[in-house]
């Protein structure tokens, strides 16, 4: 049924009414809600920051902050022992432990670079150990030199400590010689029976068993990793491939890192040789063993 003449007049001119009644831009709790959206965007680039950063040098700017303040940052967590070493609360101050040691091995031998160096990641503080210093080749017999060094430097630092201690033997890309095949199939098997060694005996000089874990990597995590990872903090060592001779790349023709390519010369090789002792991240204690997953936060 069709309007009347009156009934339309009055129709247009309550639309004409409506339409001026609009006002212009968007409605007023948009702002508040872009507002929000903004802040939590912000909060989440926060947290993937926190996540990805180092612990031992986000405690060092912690220390630095508290001493500025007249105050000292407390550390989780009590030494077991004491021995010879006033007690070491952080990772900040077995990093500053471990430097001084270092420095003074220098002074010891200043025509020789220190049989150690440490480092830093997600996982905690790690004290590599050359491996041509610690172990003959092909063996996992510790060398006197590596008894004395966890003797005076390292084994009295992790009874002075809270940590869990991760001591893992890694190799470099050389297969294994027929002549040793019969006591060590791979590197696989060498690697781990260097960890091991050194565990048992930080056992018998007394450090307890329970925060200790020993691992072998073989020729599975080169060095050259940790550089990767510093720069890219999302890499994932697990998609590490083999690769062949030369330097491989992607798509792009991006160098590629492979286990070769990180093992391509002398000096990488003796590098890759190593015994790494890793003062566990306290948030990763306990993590890796029976029944747990070991995820690290990356960075």
């Amino acid at each position: 049924m069709g309007m009347t003449p009156g009934e339309k007049k009055a129709f247009n001119k309550g639309f004409e009414a409506g339409a001026n009644s609009v006002e212009e831009g968007l409605p007023g709790w948009f702002g508040t809600f872009a507002d929000m959206m903004t802040l939590l965007f912000a909060f989440f680039v926060l947290l993937a920051a926190i996540s990805t950063m180092d612990p031992v040098k986000l405690q060092e700017m912690s220390n630095s902050q508290g001493k500025s303040l007249g105050s000292k940052i407390k550390a989780q967590g009590k030494a077991e022992e004491e021995g010879d070493f006033e007690p070491i609360e952080n990772l900040a101050e077995m990093k500053k432990e471990m430097k001084e040691a270092i420095e003074e091995m220098k002074k010891e031998n200043p025509a020789g670079d220190p049989p150690i160096d440490i480092q830093t990641n997600s996982k905690g503080l790690v004290v590599n150990i050359k491996g041509d210093f610690a172990f003959p080749s092909g063996k996992a017999d510790m060398k006197g030199e590596l008894k004395k060094l966890l003797d005076e430097e390292i084994i009295p630092r992790i009874l002075a400590s809270p940590f869990q201690v991760e001591v893992a033997g890694h190799s470099d890309s050389d297969a294994m010689p027929k002549k040793w095949q019969k006591f060590y199939k791979s590197n696989w098997e060498l690697s781990a029976a260097r960890g091991a060694t050194c565990v048992r005996y930080m056992i018998e000089k007394g450090v307890p068993a329970p925060r200790l874990l020993a691992a072998g990597y073989g020729d599975w995590y080169p060095r050259g990793i940790d550089s990767i990872k510093s720069v890219n903090p999302m890499y994932n060592p697990l998609t590490l491939t083999w690769g062949d001779k030369g330097t491989p790349t992607d798509s792009k023709g991006n160098p590629v890192a492979t286990v070769l390519s990180l093992n391509r010369t002398p000096k990488q090789k003796s590098g890759n040789r190593r015994i790494q002792i890793t003062f566990i991240n306290p948030p990763h204690h306990g993590v890796g063993r029976s029944g747990t997953d070991y995820k690290e936060a990356e960075g």
